[in-house]
């Protein structure tokens, strides 16, 4: 990794961390994408799976307080079935794949709540959820707003969700590392001292954003998150599809 790369990436890890403590998403959209630029996709993922692992706990960490238990259990759970799944598939991803994939995420901060009828308060509804995200976190290496789908029609507030959220990422990145470590081979062990280097700085982006998030309204809230997944979604499906022609 060229020293202009490594520090960039620092420059990313801190940013879109920062950004994930904000609205508990968007971050690790951007930080992939910038991964993919330079790696070969399990690669990036597994990668992407290490920073956000440590930006998620840290996360997590700080808003302990507010951490839903029983909705993280039956999400957990299916996270663990979606793992199983694709591991007895044998799946490996592609790029242009993952690319059209996370553009068309932000599809589902758009859709009228009346049309979901998830709610993760409900044990069946947070295994379906988990295994919806938890699939497409292993499979394209981020669930983005996918993991709302359950959280819309729950009476939590914006810290509940983000620190909920936290700790559920943990989890999933936690196997997305285990399902690509393979992959996680091809960096030698200098390129891994750089990732292993953005730890650190994705905790004090983490941090940072932490301290914003509590100066944002519930509405303002939601507002910005949809807006800003919506312009990075367009971003990686008209680069997805022009890796199609």
């Amino acid at each position: 990794m060229a020293l202009t790369v490594s520090l960039l990436f620092l420059v990313v890890v801190f940013c879109t961390a920062l950004l994930s403590g904000v609205f508990g998403m968007a971050g690790g959209l951007i930080l992939l994408g910038f991964l993919l630029a330079w790696l070969p996709p399990a690669t990036a993922i597994a990668v992407h799976g290490v920073i956000q692992l440590s930006s998620n706990a840290s996360r997590a960490w700080l808003s302990r307080r507010y951490i839903d238990w029983r909705i993280v259990a039956g999400i957990a759970v299916g996270v663990g079935i979606a793992a199983l799944v694709l591991a007895l598939v044998e799946y490996h991803p592609s790029e242009t794949v993952v690319l059209i994939v996370l553009g068309l995420m932000p599809i589902m901060v758009w859709i009228p709540k009346r049309w979901f009828h998830f709610n993760v308060a409900r044990p069946s509804h947070a295994v379906v959820c988990g295994i919806i995200s938890g699939g497409l976190t292993i499979a394209v290496g981020v669930s983005g707003p996918t993991i709302d789908i359950g959280f819309i029609r729950t009476q939590l507030d914006r810290r509940t969700v983000v620190a909920s959220k936290a700790i559920i990422q943990v989890i999933s990145h936690a196997l997305k590392i285990v399902f690509y470590w393979r992959a996680a081979l091809v960096l030698g062990p200098g390129e891994w001292g750089w990732v292993l280097l953005g730890i650190p700085i994705a905790f004090l982006g983490t941090r940072s954003g932490n301290l914003l998030l509590s100066r944002l309204t519930d509405t303002g809230f939601r507002t910005w998150t949809r807006w800003i997944v919506t312009v990075v979604g367009g971003y990686y499906l008209v680069r997805g599809v022009l890796g199609l022609l």
